[in-house]
C-alpha cells in the first residue's frame, strides 16, 4: 500500500497544475485504502467495538490519511514536520473516541449465538477490508493512468513549441541581413540581438534606384512562428518594393510604410507592426517615417517628429513624414524596444536616459546592445547606426 502511495505522490506534486479531479480522486484512494486497518483492527479485536465506534474509527484513521497524504505532497521532503503533531493529534482523537464508546469486555468463552455474532462481524470485517482495498488501489491505478497520460500530453506539447520556436528563430536568422551592403556616403552598421524566446524584430537595407537607399526597422507584436511568419511577408514586401524602384524615382518612406499596412492587413494574420523608414540620399538629406515605432537619435538626441499609429491596425494610416540633413560625422541611430525595455532583477528599465546617456558619447551598436543584455534582456533588441562618412 505504501508503495502505491510513493508512486502516486510525485504525480500529483504540482498542485496548481494538477487537475482537480485527479486530486480528488487520489485522496479518496488514500482515504479508502488507509482506513480498511479499521476493519482491521476491528477483527483482531474480536469485533467487540461498537457499530458507531467502529464506524467512527474508519472514518478518523482515513480522514488522518488524507492529512497526511497532503502534507506530504506539499512539504514533501518536510512532512515529517506536519506528521509528528498528526499522529499525536490521531492518537488523542481515537483514545477519546475509545473513552466514549467503550468496547464490550473481553470474553471468557463463546456461547452460540456469540460464536455466530463474531462469525458475522469478521465476514463483515473481511469483505470491508477488500472492498475498501480495491476502491482505493483502483483510485490510484486511475490517478496514476491519467496523471501519466497528462504528462505525455505536456511533454508532446513542450516538444511542439520548442520545434515551432526553433523553426521561428530559423526564419528570423534568414531574415535578419547578416551584414549591411556599402552605402554611397554613409557606413552602416547593425546589432541584433534574439531573447531566448522568437520575437518579432526585423530590420532591412536596401538599394532603390541606385543612388539612394532604404532603411527599415520593425517589430512585430507576439512571438513565435506567427511572428516570424508575419516578419517573413513583411520582408518580401520591402525586398519586391526595392527591385520594383530600381531604375526610376523611389517610393518616399511614408508611401512604402503605407503599402506594407495595406499588405498587412489583407493578409489578415491579425497583431501590428511598429515600423520606422529611413530613405537616405547620397547629398546627405535624409526623409524619415514612423508607424508607431521608437524615435531615432541624431547625435545622441531625439528627432522628434509625428508619426502615426503602428501598421496592421486601421486602413487609412498615413504617417507622417520628416527631413533632416546629415553633415560629415553626424549619427543616426534606429532600435528597438527591447533596448529601452531591458529589465533587470529589480524590475528597473535600462530606459530613455541611459539610452541616450550612451548615444551622446557614441557608443557604437555594439556597446549599446551589450549594455542592454547586461542588465537585464527581456526582449529581442536591434540597433542600427547610420553615420555619414562623405
Amino acid at each position: 500500500m505504501r508503495s502505491g502511495l510513493r508512486q502516486a505522490l510525485p504525480d500529483l506534486s504540482q498542485w496548481k497544475t494538477t487537475p482537480r479531479w485527479s486530486i480528488t480522486v487520489f485522496l479518496l484512494a488514500v482515504f479508502f485504502t488507509i482506513s480498511s486497518f479499521g476493519f482491521v483492527f476491528d477483527g483482531m479485536g474480536m469485533g467487540r467495538q461498537r457499530k458507531l465506534a467502529l464506524a467512527l474509527s474508519v472514518l478518523i484513521i482515513g480522514l488522518f490519511a488524507i492529512l497526511y497524504a497532503t502534507s506530504s505532497i506539499i512539504l514533501r521532503k518536510r512532512s515529517w514536520i506536519a506528521f509528528v503533531p498528526l499522529l499525536f493529534l490521531e492518537n488523542i482523537c481515537m483514545n477519546l473516541l475509545y473513552a466514549w464508546l467503550p468496547g464490550a469486555p473481553p470474553l471468557t468463552r463463546l456461547e452460540p449465538a456469540q460464536f455466530i455474532r463474531f462469525h458475522h462481524r469478521l465476514i463483515f470485517d473481511g469483505l470491508a477490508v477488500i472492498v475498501t482495498i480495491v476502491l482505493g488501489y483502483t483510485g490510484l491505478v486511475v490517478v496514476s493512468i491519467t496523471e501519466a497520460k497528462r504528462r505525455i500530453r505536456l511533454e508532446l506539447d513542450k516538444v511542439g513549441m520548442e520545434t515551432e520556436l526553433a523553426a521561428a528563430r530559423e526564419i528570423q536568422r534568414l531574415m535578419v541581413p547578416e551584414e549591411p551592403p556599402q552605402v554611397p556616403g554613409y557606413a552602416i552598421e547593425s546589432i541584433y540581438r534574439p531573447a531566448a524566446q522568437v520575437g518579432g524584430d526585423f530590420f532591412e537595407v536596401l538599394p532603390l534606384d541606385g543612388s539612394q537607399t532604404l532603411v527599415v526597422i520593425g517589430d512585430v507584436s507576439g512571438k513565435g512562428i506567427g511572428a516570424a511568419m508575419i516578419v517573413s511577408m513583411l520582408i518580401g514586401m520591402l525586398r519586391t518594393i526595392g527591385r520594383a524602384d530600381r531604375g526610376r524615382t523611389g517610393r518616399n518612406p511614408a508611401q512604402i510604410l503605407a503599402e506594407l499596412n495595406t499588405g498587412l492587413l489583407e493578409s489578415k494574420r491579425g497583431g501590428f507592426v511598429t515600423c520606422l523608414a529611413a530613405l537616405l540620399h547620397p547629398s546627405g538629406s535624409v526623409a524619415l517615417a514612423n508607424a508607431g515605432h521608437l524615435p531615432v537619435w541624431l547625435n545622441g538626441a531625439e528627432v522628434a517628429f509625428a508619426g502615426s499609429l503602428p501598421l496592421g491596425l486601421v486602413t487609412a494610416a498615413a504617417p507622417e513624414q520628416t527631413a533632416l540633413d546629415m553633415r560629415p560625422g553626424d549619427r543616426l541611430t534606429l532600435i528597438t524596444d527591447g533596448v529601452i525595455e531591458a529589465r533587470n532583477a529589480q524590475g528597473t528599465l535600462f530606459g530613455f536616459d541611459r539610452t541616450q546617456a550612451l548615444l551622446r558619447r557614441n557608443a557604437m551598436p555594439l556597446a549599446l546592445a551589450e549594455a542592454a543584455m547586461q542588465h537585464g534582456q527581456d526582449d529581442d533588441l536591434t540597433v542600427i547606426s547610420i553615420l555619414r562618412t562623405a
